[in-house]
């Protein structure tokens, strides 16, 4: 009897060391936030690792205070979001937000101070963008920034959906404003919770409300799909938004391997990329959890 009990307690005990962790998962409450986070998860734990699943934890100051305070281990973040919001008092960074390269080695090198690793950046450009209906925008000569300022200048009657978030923020909405020289009213704002864009490009899409104008993302799928066409910022208004993945120093010390995993899965994500897996939640209306699973499987991320 002790034999078997001895040999149990072993079993136990070699399955306990065989699985890493457990480490817990962020992201922000948006489309591409979910995607990525279920990437993550589903990747470690194909590779033995113990997950606790927080995707969706809330905005970016929420997040961000879950890393900090080790209420999450690890999320993606995004380079200009780092430099705009977190480090916007360092001239230093506000050198670079312009710059891919320059701006994830800032990021990375100044969120070292705060025990934060940055892996690898994918190569796309999530930055903020204001999409219109495709027929608004023939109608308008809509095509970028300095033409929405113009309409917005001219008296047109523009209703901009957003999130408070992108309204609140110097390096969004009032970045924009300021290279532009525009202003939106109060009353031409409409606020929606959170800061999904499919919920903003859709009541654009529909006319909710008279909305006509919405807050998006580079690499948002639903664009194309819902005969939006985002408005193109030539003066670089906004920084450049690389995703990365942010995670507490003490979990990355003891799971080095994290980078190993998630660098190649990182390196895959081009913007065009990005765009087709947002569009198959938004637009499509598949869970995050499938999207991210049938792309690692495409790719022999995971069996």
């Amino acid at each position: 009897m002790k034999n078997v009990l001895a040999f149990l307690l072993a079993l136990l005990l070699g399955l306990a060391l065989a699985q890493k962790g457990p480490v817990t998962v962020g992201s922000k409450i948006d489309t591409e936030g979910a995607v990525l986070c279920q990437m993550v998860k589903i990747l470690l734990e194909a590779n033995g690792f113990r997950v606790n699943d927080r995707c969706s934890t809330g905005t970016t100051d929420v997040v961000r205070k879950a890393l900090l305070s080790g209420e999450i281990d690890l999320y993606p973040e995004y380079t200009g979001t780092a430099l705009g919001v977190f480090f916007k008092d360092d001239p230093s960074a506000q050198a670079v937000t312009r710059d891919a390269a320059k701006g994830f080695a800032k990021a990375k090198e100044l969120d070292a101070k705060n025990n934060i690793v940055w892996l690898n950046p994918a190569p796309a450009n999530n930055t903020w963008a204001i999409a219109v209906p495709q027929a608004l925008a023939q109608q308008n000569n809509l095509r970028t920034m300095a033409d929405f300022a113009r309409w917005v200048n001219g008296g047109a009657q523009v209703r901009l959906a957003a999130s408070q978030e992108f309204v609140d923020r110097d390096d969004a909405l009032k970045a924009f404003e300021k290279v532009y020289g525009f202003k939106m009213k109060p009353e031409q704002l409409v606020i929606l919770p959170g800061g999904n864009t499919t919920q903003t490009q859709q009541a654009a899409a529909r006319g909710t409300g008279g909305v006509n104008a919405a807050m998006a993302y580079g690499t948002d799928g639903g664009i194309a799909a819902l005969g939006l066409v985002a408005l193109t910022d030539p003066r670089g208004a906004v920084a450049v938004y690389q995703p990365a993945i942010t995670v507490r120093k003490a979990v990355f010390d003891r799971f080095p391997e994290l980078a190993t995993l998630i660098n190649p899965v990182f390196a895959s994500l081009g913007e065009a990329t990005l765009s087709q897996l947002n569009a198959e939640v938004a637009v499509n209306g598949k869970n995050p959890a499938e999207v991210a699973r049938a792309y690692l499987r495409s790719k022999n991320f995971i069996r």
